[in-house]
């Protein structure tokens, strides 16, 4: 009896070895079998769906355009005697900027003006001949045609002092020419001519260039399918638009103040204008821009453009689910900067790959990290 107990315990002792033993060795190929699955996930980069308000924008290359743009040229035939400004300085309107050789006109001013005192002369004396002969007449001491002859002559006197007196105007207007003042406000151009050039009327190169630079045009060029939604953007006051200059951080803002009345045919784009205070002056007038035109703000799922991948089929992003890929078609609405507007297929809060699509499918397990930060 005590033999078969003996035999009964050492029996159990073995069963719960073998036991213990096969639990361990489940327990450790289980371990094996994670950390297998660790190793074969692939690394990505994600970020999250966001529904956030997002503006409707339309972009679209735009030209910079001064409101004003005058050419100085010489309105008469001399020399340069003096330049009043340095190139490229802004100027203000009645500036002197340059002074030409007026001598010649000032020796005529002074010949017309002798010419009027002499008309003036001959005109008192004809008239004191009228009065003569206005007397004479009246007592019949003296032909009446002579008293006619008289007042002709005091006429013609007067005609002549009204031709001399417009030339003289005329010549004190020719040399007010030869002090050339701004027109207008801006910034002027190098001197195409310097002291001691003689300058025509017929010379086709200006003196120099004023362009207004503030307020200044820029225009730019839209599909005409966006034309209506554009119009009821304006009609809302609701539209916004920036200028960015390549290269440069700062951006300036204006309003639309011109649709072309007309669709180029060949093309299909409509032209827009836009005024830009431009105080800082940011904006340089021929500078070729970027226009950012925002129609309205609306509510919207966005995910960084890098996640959408395109197939045959249209577009999708590869959605991250318990360390697992998938695959969720999506329709892109638009591009607002870096980011893509999805208009269906997405609700917004979705982990979504970023980075590290190409070794992924349908299904793969991933191990998911966060974009790197710029300078980390």
């Amino acid at each position: 009896m005590k033999q078969r107990k003996w035999l009964f315990g050492v029996a159990a002792i073995a069963l719960i070895g073998v036991v213990l033993l096969a639990r361990a060795q489940w327990a450790g190929n289980g371990v094996a079998a994670r950390s297998q699955d660790e190793a074969n996930a692939v690394p990505v980069e994600v970020a999250t769906a966001e529904r956030k308000p997002t503006p409707v924008r339309i972009d679209s290359l735009g030209n910079v355009t001064p409101i004003a743009s005058v050419a100085i040229k010489t309105r008469v035939d001399t020399a340069i005697t003096a330049v009043h400004f340095r190139d490229g300085a802004e100027v203000k309107k009645g500036d002197p900027l340059f002074t030409l050789d007026g001598r010649t006109i000032q020796a005529q001013i002074a010949q017309t003006e002798g010419i009027v005192a002499r008309d003036k002369a001959q005109l008192a004396g004809a008239e004191r001949d009228v009065a003569r002969f206005t007397d004479l007449v009246a007592k019949n001491a003296t032909p009446v045609v002579n008293l006619d002859n008289a007042k002709t002559q005091s006429d013609v006197y007067r005609a002549a002092i009204k031709a001399d007196e417009g030339l003289l105007q005329n010549l004190k207007v020719q040399l007010s020419y030869c002090n050339v003042t701004a027109p207008i406000n801006g910034r002027i151009s190098a001197a195409a001519v310097k002291v001691g050039n003689f300058v025509r009327q017929a010379d086709a190169t200006p003196m120099a260039t004023i362009n207004q630079m503030a307020p200044v045009y820029v225009t730019f060029t839209v599909p005409q399918k966006v034309l209506p939604e554009i119009r009821q953007a304006l009609a809302a006051e609701s539209a916004t638009i920036e200028a960015i200059i390549p290269g440069e951080r700062k951006r300036a803002s204006g309003q639309v103040t011109m649709i072309e009345n007309t669709v180029d045919s060949a093309t299909g784009m409509a032209t827009i204008r836009a005024t830009m205070p431009n105080e800082n002056e940011v904006l340089w007038p021929g500078t070729l821009v970027t226009v950012e035109l925002t129609l309205r703000v609306e509510d919207a799922v966005v995910v960084p453009s890098n996640a959408v991948q395109v197939s045959q089929t249209g577009n999708f992003v590869f959605v991250i689910n318990d360390n697992v890929a998938n695959v969720q078609p999506v329709t892109v609405d638009r591009t607002v900067g870096s980011q893509s507007v999805i208009s269906k297929g997405l609700n917004g809060g979705e982990t979504v790959v970023t980075d590290g699509q190409l070794l992924l499918s349908n299904g793969t397990r991933v191990n998911p990290r966060q974009p790197k930060v710029a300078g980390s």
